[in-house]
């Protein structure tokens, strides 16, 4: 299981603090939807001239104009954009075909899609390249909050999927159990006191994992 670690903070000089600190303990870097609005897609090409060899995740959130909003995300360097379950399958279908064109990833966030198991059904056939299951911050907050929603639709997926969601030491093992490919950690690491060591202690447990 890889370790992408997704940064909410809001300026490029941030982000490239924190990676400073954590890019060697992580697989993928996920610029997060604030950041990009904030920043631009300048941010993308920044953080993956600083790490070419890091996977580069623009959180798009793309809810229209598929093909033209993944085309601007690959052209500037992100090798994995998002695209909303949501969204039409003629934008998802767009994306898609953009990354085909580029050789990149396109990832459908599941952030609140109520039928779980249809979806999940329907992006597969789209030929996105895995989905993720996502519970977005204002839902994390909600009282009653459970992690364990996304893990048993994962469990159930016949696709391959990522987990972002209150991710972090204490249910990373229970991520790995329900078969993601990806664990997404955002505040767990960079809201930690000290982010390189967080970022050190989820990937020794998911190496012991493996």
């Amino acid at each position: 299981m890889k370790l992408q670690v997704a940064i909410d903070l809001l300026s490029t000089a941030d982000a490239l603090s924190l990676l400073h600190k954590v890019a060697e303990h992580v697989d993928v870097i996920e610029l997060g939807t604030p950041l990009i609005k904030q920043q631009g897609l300048s941010v993308v090409s920044n953080v993956k001239a600083a790490y070419p060899d890091k996977l580069v995740f623009a959180d798009m959130k793309t809810m229209d104009a598929g093909e033209l909003e993944a085309e601007l995300a690959f052209k500037a360097g992100a090798d994995i954009m998002t695209v909303l379950a949501s969204a039409a399958d003629s934008t998802i279908a767009g994306a898609v075909k953009a990354g085909k064109a580029h050789g990149k990833h396109v990832v459908a966030d599941m952030i609140g899609v109520a039928d779980k198991p249809k979806r999940l059904k329907e992006l597969k056939d789209l030929g996105v390249s895995w989905v993720e299951l996502h519970a977005g911050l204002d839902e994390q907050a909600q009282a009653g909050y459970s992690i364990e929603n996304l893990l048993e639709a994962g469990r159930n997926a016949d696709v391959p999927f990522s987990v972002a969601g209150g991710v972090n030491t204490e249910r990373i093992g229970a991520v790995e159990a329900a078969g993601a490919t990806i664990a997404v950690a955002g505040a767990a690491i960079y809201g930690a006191k000290d982010p390189a060591e967080a970022a050190k202690t989820l990937r020794s447990k998911i190496q012991k994992l493996g």
